[in-house]
């Protein structure tokens, strides 16, 4: 049986051995920007906002959100505006993502004593945010465009992939359904894996 101590000693010591690798091979602001977003993914989302609060994945999504940005400072040196779009896209992508999965799990986060939106505020508030999240999302994965950051390819893309899931969110919210909910969280992950594809193959075009 491995003890609660022994976790987070060896936690602490992967932590620190990444910590010099970042610190070594990439730059010092890598390492200290990945050491808060580990402070605020492990510290202040799960032992805190998690238990407390409905918006825990709102809050905490920040942290969450922040490996494109460490790897563009690992590659740069900097923080640019284009990684703050990356990191603002998945940051308005994790709430329908993870409320769509609460959906059709309310009761296992009922019985783990979890404020989830669903189990606090119900299904129909739930669905409503899920719809107003993707709708703030296909605006939100456009902007690489209207930047300069990527292209037309991207923008189709971007355009298809975030409509699909405009219209996941509102069949969801007309005719709700467990499976349906189940397959708005299986297609919300890969939207953001083809959304980042889509960047990727952007660049080269």
């Amino acid at each position: 049986e491995i003890t609660p101590w022994q976790i987070i000693i060896f936690s602490c010591i992967l932590g620190a051995a990444g910590m010099a690798v970042l610190w070594i091979y990439t730059n010092p602001l890598t390492m200290w920007l990945t050491f808060a977003t580990f402070v605020g993914y492990a510290v202040i989302y799960t032992w805190f906002l998690k238990p407390a609060t409905p918006q825990n994945i709102v809050i905490g999504g920040l942290s969450g959100a922040m490996p494109p940005a460490l790897g563009w400072v690992a590659v740069t040196n900097q923080l640019s505006a284009e990684a703050w779009l990356l990191v603002l896209i998945i940051f308005v992508w994790t709430p329908p993502h993870f409320w769509a999965l609460a959906l059709y799990r309310r009761e296992d986060y009922v019985q783990a004593g979890l404020p989830m939106l669903p189990v606090t505020h119900g299904e129909r508030f739930t669905l409503l945010n899920i719809l107003l999240y993707t709708l703030i999302l296909l605006a939100a994965s456009i902007l690489p465009y209207v930047y300069g950051m990527s292209g037309l390819f991207y923008l189709i893309c971007a355009l298809i992939l975030s409509g699909i899931f405009v219209i996941y969110a509102i069949r969801l919210y007309k005719d709700y359904s467990d499976q349906l909910a189940r397959k708005t969280f299986k297609y919300s992950i890969s939207y953001l894996a083809l959304l980042f594809a889509a960047i990727l193959i952007d660049h080269y075009l």
